[in-house]
Parts: structure tokens; sequence; C-alpha cells
């Protein structure tokens, strides 16, 4: 009888064979569970252990191995994308570059963000700007409790762009808008990318997979088979993210020592700190 596993995953074309029931085991079935957007199920799976297999940021999973939260990472990557075009100011205040942001108000969703820490990183390893000297202003909880955020509050019902357009923040990071105020950080955040990869030959890596360490404990061969799922459902769409073991590596390299640089865990992992004995098998 296959095993059921309470899981998290979001819409994405590397899921979809996975959800629609297209790609299938007998080993193992999943009790889908709907959050929207699917990021509000981080904070129940590092909070209370909610899911035996969850889609996660890979920031909220260092986060939470950093205070020893019972998770195992799949060498599956779910989400990954270039970050340079998810960062806004407002043109009616004058123009603004990635230069210009030494010690202005910047919101933010939350601190904790991964697109956040990737655009964080960007900002001060390849354009030299000083995090420290800018006014963070943000709007949720980190998901991992144990994080004690000393960034600004925004005022209760204020939203993130909005407070851009109103001129009350600088810039946002981890945001896009058709606004006719509001304009890209990064001009032409295309040409940025290419040069940035160029350089680091790095794909961001936002969100992968884990399960439970009970899970892998106690049933390896379960956690096998949902990584081989999880495989055969991404190679079953050419817009699904693809990484080579060398390629992911890289990815989680760097999250990791931009995620220590700006405070978020007190020391860098190394990369194979990040799976166990099980799922650090499983990378091709």
């Amino acid at each position: 009888m296959a095993m059921r596993l309470r899981t998290l995953l979001g819409d994405h074309s590397g899921t979809a064979a996975l959800k629609s029931g297209s790609v299938r085991s007998d080993l193992v079935s999943f009790d889908f569970v709907d959050y929207s957007p699917t990021n509000k199920g981080f904070k129940p799976m590092v909070r209370e252990g909610a899911f035996d297999v969850a889609e996660m940021a890979i920031v909220t999973y260092l986060m939470a191995k950093s205070v020893g939260k019972p998770m195992v990472l799949l060498p599956n990557v779910v989400v990954a994308r270039f970050q340079h075009a998810y960062a806004l100011y407002n043109a009616k205040q004058g123009t603004l570059k990635p230069a210009d942001l030494n010690g202005k108000r910047v919101g933010i969703r939350s601190f904790t963000t991964t697109t956040g820490a990737w655009l964080r990183g960007i900002l001060a390893n390849d354009h030299g700007i000083d995090l420290n000297s800018i006014d963070w202003v943000t709007f949720e909880d980190a998901h991992v409790a144990e994080y004690i955020d000393t960034t600004k509050r925004a005022p209760s019902g204020k939203q993130i762009v909005q407070m851009l357009i109103d001129s009350e923040l600088d810039a946002v990071l981890g945001e896009k808008s058709d606004h006719a105020d509001l304009r890209p950080l990064f001009a032409d955040a295309g040409f940025e990318e290419k040069t940035w990869f160029a350089k680091h030959k790095v794909l961001p890596i936002n969100h992968m997979v884990v399960v439970s360490r009970a899970l892998s404990d106690k049933h390896p061969d379960i956690v096998r088979e949902v990584h081989r799922l999880l495989e055969q459902s991404g190679n079953a769409s050419t817009a699904a993210p693809q990484f080579h073991a060398d390629e992911m590596h890289r990815s989680l390299a760097m999250i990791i020592d931009y995620t220590a640089q700006q405070g978020l865990i007190p020391r860098a992992f190394k990369v194979d700190e990040l799976f166990d004995h099980v799922t650090r098998a499983l990378q091709s």
C-alpha cells in the first residue's frame, strides 16, 4: 500500500506532472495542501513540521537548519530565476541607480526573503553597497520564529508598492509593478543578468524541496522515491529549472555566503551539510 505524504508543492512547470497525477508511484501518494501563495505554507512547515514533503525557500531552509529544525534538503530545484528585475524605484523622485542606495529607505516584504537575500548580496558584492547604511522597512515576520528582526516595521495596513508610489520609500526589493511612476532599479535588467551570469556562472535558486527528518530517518526508500518522482516531473517540462550537481553547488554556495554575510545565519554551511546521508547520495 502506498505511503500517503502530506505535501506542500506550488504550481510550477516542474511540479505539474506530479500534481496532475501523470507521474505516479506504487510506493507513494501525495495529499497536496493548497496555500496561496505557496510561501504561506513555509511558516507552518518550519514552526510546526506541518508536512512530510514541502517546497521551501532556500534562505528559509538555511535559517531553519541553523536553529536545528528537523528538515532535510532534497537536491530538487523547483524555482530558480535571475533576480535583477525584482527591484524598483519611483522615477518621480529622480533617477536612482544601484550605486545610489547607501543611506536610502528601502522596503522589502520580509528581510529574510530569498529574493531579498540574493538582491542584497548582488548589491553588496557587485555594486559596493553598504547594506548596514540602508534604512530597511519590512512588512512581515520571518518564517523562522527564532530570528530576531531588527528592521523597522511598516505602519499597520501599509502596502509595500503603494508606499513606493507615495514616496514613503526610496526603493523596494522583491517586487515587480507596471505602475507608470515606477522603474527598475537595474535599468537594463536583462543585460545585468547576462553580465552577472558571465561573471559568476550561477543561476540563483529560490525554492527547493525538503522532507521531514523523521521521514528520511525511518523511510529512506520513500525519500528516494519522492526525489525520483520530482525529477521525473521536472524532466517532463522543458520550462522546469534543470541543474547538474556542480551548477546546484555553485548556486547554493553563493546563497549560503550571502545569507551568512547578512547575518541571517551564524555561520556559512558547507553545501554538503544541507543534505543527510540519504539525500546527499541523490545528487547527480
